[in-house]
């Protein structure tokens, strides 16, 4: 259903202020974006009679109930830490080699 919302929202975007459900099935068939005409006509019926800013503002209201991760967990034992802090050192070190133009005989900029 987001594609489908994506490309409503494009042509909003673009100044079309009341998209038809043909608009939403070009810009999505000019992406090569398979079409379900029941979810189009679907999402047009929702929209009906609604500007973009009401629906994002709804949007904003519902999403702002949803739980967005939680508590951190309690911290492990020792020796698991431990072992999570070489590791990420290790792939510290391995980042620096990876990005390092030594390996390559060349600079950027030479």
């Amino acid at each position: 259903m987001l594609k489908y919302l994506a490309a409503y929202l494009l042509l909003v975007n673009a100044g079309n202020a009341s998209p038809s459900a043909s608009d939403i099935k070009n810009v999505l068939s000019a992406a090569d974006v398979e079409i379900e005409d029941e979810k189009v006509e679907k999402l047009i019926a929702e929209v009906e009679g609604k500007n973009v800013e009401e629906l994002i503002a709804e949007g904003n209201e519902k999403l702002s109930s949803v739980p967005t991760g939680g508590a951190a967990p309690a911290a492990g034992s020792g020796a698991a830490a431990g072992a999570a802090a070489e590791e990420a050192e290790e792939e510290t070190k391995e980042e620096e080699a990876e990005e390092s133009d030594e390996d390559m005989g060349f600079g950027l900029f030479d």
